[in-house]
C-alpha cells in the first residue's frame, strides 16, 4: 500500500467544518490502495470538540502528534478572557469591530502573525518531518489549509524532498478568504500574505480546492491549473435515520453560525409572517444547532423570535444530523462577505442527502445556488430579499399543512465523500 502524509491542523476529537474534510477522505483511501498518515497538533486549540468523531478514523491511519505553541493564551490575557475559553469560528471578524483592545489583537494577527497564528509550529514541524521523511517511505504528501502554514511545512518539505509528490488542498482561500479584508494588513503584511500564496501554488505539484469559482480566482493567482475535489456527504452518516419529521414547521441551522452568516432578511420575514399569518404562531420552531454568535440571537430577540428558539450550542456530530433529519426546513445562510460567490458550506452536502427542503440565503448566482438548483434540493434568495425569503417560506408551510413537504433531491451522488475521494487518489496517482 503506498503512503500518503497529511498535514493538517485540524484533527478528532477537534470539531468543525475544518475536520471533516480528511477524516472522512481518509477513510476511503484504503480502499484505494493508500494508507493515510496524519500529522497533527497534539495540543491544538479548537473552538469545540467532538469525541464521537475519534470513532470514525480508518484503522489503517497511522496518527502522529507533535506539540505546537500557540499565542492564544496570550491573546487571552490581553484581552481579558479566561485562561480555555473557547475562540468561536468567525472570531476575527467579531474582534475587527470590537474595543481598542480587540482591534489590536486583529492587526497583529494580520501583520505579524503571517500566515496565522500557527505559524510557530512550521519550523519543528520541519525539522520533526524531515526525519521521518528519512526514516520512512512517503509517496506522497497532502497539505490543507487554512491555516495555510501546513502549506509552508510542505512548502520546506517538497524542496528538501523534491522526488515526494506535493497536493497543496484549499479548503479555503489565502488572500480571498472572507476575513481577510478585516486583518487591518499594512501593504507590506499584504504583499508578505500574497507573495507567500503565490509561491505555495507555484511550488506544489499539484493544487486543489473545493469549488468552482475559488478553482478559477486560485487558477488566476497561481497562472497555473487548478484541479476541484468538492466536500460531501457520507452515507454511513445517514443510516438508520428515524425517518419521521417534525409535527413544528421547524426550521433548523447546524454547525457554527457566525455574525457574516447572520440572516437579517431572514427574521424581518419571519416577524413579518407573525403577522399576516397568525397560525404560524401554533407551529414555528427555529433550531440553531452549533456555536452562534450574540449578534444573531439578539436580531432574533428584536424580531420578537425568540420564544421560538431553541439554541443548542454543542451536540455531536451523528446527534445532529438525526435532528436534522426530523426538521421541516433546513436553514442555509452563506457569509456575506466578498467571496460569497464560492462559498459552498460544507453542511450543504448533508442537507441535500438528507432530503428536506433547503432555504439558502446568499447570491442567486453563487456556487452554493448552482449546486441547489441542480441537486432540486432547495430555493436560493438573495440577502436582502425579505419578500423572495418570505414568499419560499409560505410556501414551504402551505406544503407543511397540507403535509406535502418534502423534496426529491436528484444527481447528488456524485457529492459523496467515497466519489469525491475517487476523485481526489486520481491525482496521488499520477
Amino acid at each position: 500500500m503506498k503512503k500518503v502524509l497529511i498535514i493538517t491542523y485540524y484533527w478528532p476529537p477537534s470539531a468543525g467544518g475544518g475536520v471533516m474534510r480528511w477524516l472522512k477522505m481518509s477513510k476511503y483511501l484504503p480502499e484505494h490502495g493508500w494508507q493515510p498518515i496524519i500529522y497533527t497538533p497534539e495540543n491544538p486549540d479548537s473552538s469545540v470538540d467532538d469525541e464521537s468523531l475519534l470513532h470514525e478514523i480508518h484503522q489503517d491511519s497511522i496518527i502522529i502528534k507533535h506539540p505546537i505553541w500557540e499565542p492564544y493564551d496570550v491573546y487571552r490575557r490581553f484581552s481579558g478572557k479566561k485562561k480555555g475559553t473557547k475562540f468561536k469560528a468567525g472570531y476575527v471578524s467579531e474582534a475587527s469591530t470590537g474595543n481598542w483592545k480587540s482591534k489590536l489583537s486583529v492587526f497583529i494577527r494580520g501583520n505579524f502573525l503571517i500566515p496565522d497564528p500557527r505559524k510557530f509550529w512550521i519550523k519543528p514541524s520541519i525539522r520533526f518531518l524531515s526525519k521521518y521523511l528519512k526514516e520512512n517511505d512517503i509517496d506522497a504528501i497532502v497539505s490543507t489549509g487554512p491555516p495555510h502554514s501546513m502549506h509552508l511545512i510542505a512548502l520546506r518539505l517538497k524542496k528538501r524532498f523534491p522526488d515526494i509528490k506535493w497536493v497543496a488542498d484549499f479548503r479555503d482561500p489565502w488572500t480571498n478568504i472572507d476575513f481577510y479584508f478585516k486583518l487591518r494588513l499594512t501593504n507590506w503584511a499584504d504583499k508578505k500574505h500574497k507573495k507567500l500564496e503565490k509561491k505555495v501554488l507555484k511550488k506544489a505539484d499539484y493544487v486543489v480546492t473545493v469549488t468552482p469559482r475559488w478553482q478559477e480566482e486560485l487558477a488566476i493567482i497561481g497562472n497555473r491549473k487548478v484541479d476541484l475535489v468538492y466536500n460531501g456527504f457520507d452515507h454511513i452518516d445517514f443510516e438508520n435515520l428515524n425517518p419521521d419529521v417534525d409535527t413544528k414547521f421547524s426550521m433548523s441551522h447546524f454547525g457554527s453560525f457566525n455574525k457574516d452568516r447572520n440572516p437579517e432578511a431572514l427574521w424581518i420575514a419571519l416577524n413579518e409572517m407573525l403577522i399576516e399569518i397568525p397560525e404560524i404562531k401554533e407551529y414555528l420552531s427555529i433550531q440553531l444547532i452549533g456555536q452562534t454568535d450574540d449578534s444573531i440571537i439578539h436580531s432574533i430577540k428584536k424580531a420578537g423570535l425568540d420564544k421560538f428558539l431553541t439554541n443548542i450550542d454543542f451536540i455531536p456530530h451523528n446527534k445532529g444530523v438525526a435532528l436534522l433529519k426530523k426538521s421541516q426546513v433546513l436553514l442555509l445562510p452563506i457569509n456575506n462577505a466578498p467571496n460569497a460567490l464560492g462559498i459552498i458550506p460544507g453542511k450543504m452536502y448533508e442537507y441535500i442527502a438528507l432530503n428536506r427542503p433547503i432555504l439558502a440565503i446568499g447570491p442567486t448566482e453563487s456556487d452554493s445556488a448552482q449546486i441547489i438548483s441542480e441537486t432540486n434540493s432547495g430555493i436560493c434568495k438573495n440577502f436582502e430579499d425579505v419578500e423572495g425569503i418570505k414568499s419560499t417560506l409560505q410556501l414551504y408551510f402551505n406544503h407543511f399543512k397540507k403535509g406535502t413537504l418534502k423534496t426529491n433531491s436528484k444527481s447528488y451522488e456524485k457529492y459523496s465523500r467515497k466519489n469525491q475521494t475517487t476523485n481526489f487518489v486520481k491525482l496521488l496517482n499520477k
